[in-house]
């Protein structure tokens, strides 16, 4: 909506401005979604939506990955433990 009424004002902050007040969200607001269409479309440069849900996805699976090893090293630990007791007796 910015972009396409942006011609209508002398800068796109004035058309933030208006169109904020309008949809009932604050001008900052506005000219993040904005910013973040912008690098959608590749008129700026930084990550695009689907880069960033794609970086959350690999972080969560990483976190999933870390506490799957723990798990890992804890029981093996203490099947190493147990096997050596065993010995003992």
């Amino acid at each position: 909506m910015v972009l396409e009424h942006q011609k209508d004002h002398d800068s796109q902050w004035a058309a933030i401005g208006s169109i904020s007040g309008k949809i009932g969200c604050t001008a900052e607001t506005l000219r993040r979604w904005v910013r973040q269409a912008e690098r959608d479309q590749g008129m700026r440069a930084g990550p695009t939506t689907s880069d960033l849900e794609r970086l959350k996805q690999l972080e969560r699976e990483n976190r999933e990955l870390r506490q799957a090893n723990e798990i890992l090293r804890k029981a093996s630990a203490y099947f190493a433990q147990a096997e050596l007791d065993r010995r003992t007796k």
